[in-house]
Order: structure tokens, then sequence, then C-alpha cells
């Protein structure tokens, strides 16, 4: 009650209405607070109790894009989210402000059929590999996890990391590219160092 009481009749006019239209939107969560911008032009699904800060953005592009969000999920301010093959989310995934996830980009940049520098950007055509986050992860703030990378159930990203390749369950990957320097050791129950520079 004392946190209603802080926010002031501004404040919580301000929740009441983000309430109000997160009920009649998305039903099943518990508040997406505004703004927020989606664009949906394949299958959105969100879990039940999800709840987002300001600045929410989910781009959808195409009649095939697909964003699954499980149940449980936190998002804090800012989450970027654009799919034109898929990003699915676990449960209970926390994720701090300004993160960014993007399953395409603009242009191929390694296997076959790359593009050319010659092509302005805006004319590359886009180049997209599913993302798959697991259940129970934590991603830090202003992380960015790129297009066909998997992260496993329980891991950690830290703040600042992006993500271009695979990380392993329950492991904490960190840097830019990211990198596992730590791994949960089940028997011990304690996080073991994997990188010559984590103690």
């Amino acid at each position: 009650m004392s946190l209603l009481r802080g926010l002031g009749i501004i404040g919580l006019a301000r929740l009441m209405l983000d309430l109000l239209i997160s009920k009649i939107f998305f039903p099943r969560a518990r508040i997406i607070r505004r703004p927020f911008y989606i664009r949906n032009e394949g299958s959105l699904k969100i879990g039940r109790d999800f709840s987002s800060g300001p600045g929410l953005i989910i781009d959808l592009f195409g009649k095939n894009s697909m964003v699954t969000i499980g149940k449980s999920v936190m998002a804090y301010h800012n989450l970027h989210i654009g799919a034109i093959d898929s990003v699915i989310i676990g449960d209970r995934v926390l994720i701090a402000s300004g993160v960014y996830i993007s399953d395409h980009s603009l242009g191929n940049y390694s296997e076959e059929n790359q593009s050319s520098p010659a092509v302005p950007p805006i004319n590359r055509k886009l180049h997209a590999k599913p993302i798959n986050i697991g259940s129970d992860v934590w991603i830090g703030e202003k992380v960015s996890i790129l297009p066909g990378v998997s992260i496993g159930d329980g891991s950690i990203i830290g703040a600042g990391s992006i993500v271009t390749k695979d990380i392993p369950s329950f492991t904490i990957a960190v840097g830019s590219p990211a990198v596992a320097i730590k791994s949960y050791n089940f028997e011990s129950k304690k996080w073991i160092s994997l990188s010559k520079y984590e103690n």
C-alpha cells in the first residue's frame, strides 16, 4: 500500500490506465506499461503474467513471423524484439532495460550468398535465423541477442553483452561477443570458473 501512496495521484492514474489497457488488449499479461508499439503481421503469443516497463517494441514482419513469450516473463524499460522468422522466450525470464533481440539483419555476412558492401544497406535482403531463449534466464542491461542464437535454461547474460553464439544452460556469459565464464555445478552448488579472466 505504501508503494501505491508513493506514486502520487498522477502516477496512480497512469498505473490504473496501463492496467486497463493491458487487460483489454493483452488479457493474459499482468501489465504492459505505455508507451508500447506492436507490429503484428505474424503470430504473437504472450504468456500469462507477462509484464513490461515503458518503451516495449515488438515487430513481427510477414505472415510467417512468430514471437512467443512464456509465462511470468518480466521485462524492464525499452525491450525491443524483432522477428521475421521466430523468437521464443521461455518461462520466468527476467529482462533488464535496453535489451535488443532480433532474429534478422539487413544482409548475410557469412556462409553462402553473402551481401555486397556495394549494395546500400537498405537494399540488402533480410537474412534471418531463429532465436530460442530458455526458461529462468536473466538478461542484463543493454544486452543484444543476435540471429541464430540459443540461450540455455538458467543462464545469465551480463550487462552490455552481445550474444552472437549459443550459450549453454546454467552458464554465465559476458562480453562482446559474449563468452561463457562460469558454469553452475549442481553437486557443489557453486558457480565454477571457465575462464582465466574470472575467479
